[in-house]
């Protein structure tokens, strides 16, 4: 007498960043041969769901807890009573509870290795049902919905979720399938998550293990409206492209800022983080008066200009791959740029307020030498 069993795995993913989605389905006909082995149920008191070796072992994971959320906690089956025609299914349990008996077979089946990756199963749906089937015989339907999930510190990374299960039919006179087919379900959702786990370890973000970081200054073209900071390229007066302001009493206005661009990429389970930092002005919004057109007035300007690139090189020392998360490494990185920004408007006003807009020389000369200084700890003049 055989059983035929169909497993029908089906899985989703919500791992944006590897941009594609992952679908899959797998028809496989199992034949299970009674033998002198088999452990038939004859009463449907519990279920023994015996532990195996497997035929994987994970190198990325290890299994740290599991979560029952289960909507239905009563029973893993609800079975039909062996050679009891026209009855109702009954609950069914596996020996010890359902959570317990799964928890068992996982540290039983897969290498516990805490050296690796605490990954965390959340338990959404686990069950068998059975009807009467044509011709005297009995189907049942295993259903196995899983969360994978990465610990962390501060809150849990998920990363998959896991929809699988079998079909299978069987004489309603005798029951040797029930728990080889939820078995054999619980280890495909096992194997297709190590499977996973091997293939995202090396590329998917949300798996890193470390950050490095890198930072290119952007130098562009001087014939666009925007000046970007180089030591070969001070500002000169022709930068100044707005129409003077006739009701200001300053001699001439320049707006300098900083930005920065964001890319990364994962290899070999790091983070590589490139940031491109950009120190400019705009010539359509720096104006200068004609008669005011001197030396000094332009080395007060380029000032202005010097104080927005040493915030900008000390942003950049914020930026240590110690100081940042994997998980949020972005939001860190923002702060970061806001505190800087207002670093930068802090000393503007600072820098205007001592020089008095460069009229006092005295003052104006403290400031030169001051930040040339700074700029030289930078290699920068």
């Amino acid at each position: 007498m055989s059983y035929n069993l169909l497993l029908t795995p089906q899985w989703q993913t919500n791992n944006a960043l590897v941009g594609k989605a992952i679908g899959l389905a797998i028809s496989i006909t199992i034949v299970l041969l009674l033998s002198a082995f088999a452990i038939p149920v004859e009463k449907e008191e519990e279920l023994v769901l015996r532990t195996e070796k497997l035929a994987f072992t994970p190198k990325e994971f290890y299994i740290a807890d599991i979560i029952d959320e289960r909507a239905d906690k009563k029973a893993v089956a609800y079975l039909l009573p062996v050679g009891v025609v026209g009855s109702k299914s009954t609950p069914v349990d596996f020996a010890g509870g359902g959570l317990s008996a799964i928890q068992k077979f996982t540290r039983h089946s897969l290498a516990y290795n805490t050296a690796l990756r605490p990954v965390v199963i959340r338990l959404k749906e686990f069950h068998v049902k059975e009807k009467a089937g044509a011709a005297g015989r009995v189907t049942g339907e295993v259903s196995v919905v899983m969360a994978f999930e990465l610990q962390r510190d501060d809150e849990p990374v998920p990363l998959l979720q896991y929809k699988g299960g079998a079909r299978y039919d069987r004489p309603a006179g005798k029951n040797e399938v029930t728990e080889p087919a939820i078995r054999k379900s619980l280890v495909e959702a096992l194997r297709y998550f190590n499977t996973w786990m091997d293939r995202e370890a090396a590329t998917n973000e949300k798996l890193a293990q470390g950050i490095k970081v890198t930072f290119t200054d952007y130098i562009g073209s001087a014939d666009q409206d925007t000046v970007f900071y180089t030591l070969r390229r001070p500002l000169n007066w022709r930068d100044f492209k707005a129409p003077p302001s006739k009701t200001s009493r300053f001699a001439a206005t320049v707006f300098p800022s900083f930005a920065y661009a964001g890319e990364s990429k994962v290899e070999d389970g790091i983070i590589h983080l490139n940031l491109t930092m950009k120190v400019y002005i705009l010539k359509s919004s720096s104006w200068v008066k004609e008669d005011f057109k001197d030396a000094y007035g332009l080395n007060h300007e380029q000032r202005h200009f010097d104080i927005v690139k040493l915030v900008a090189e000390r942003f950049k020392q914020k930026i240590k791959p110690e100081m940042l998360s994997v998980e949020d490494y972005n939001s860190i990185i923002q702060y970061q740029f806001i505190e800087s920004y207002r670093e930068m408007n802090r000393l503007q006003d600072q820098y205007d307020t001592e020089t008095r807009h460069g009229l006092d020389k005295a003052a104006q000369e403290r400031w030169n030498q001051q930040l040339d200084k700074e700029l030289k700890s930078f290699d920068l003049k």
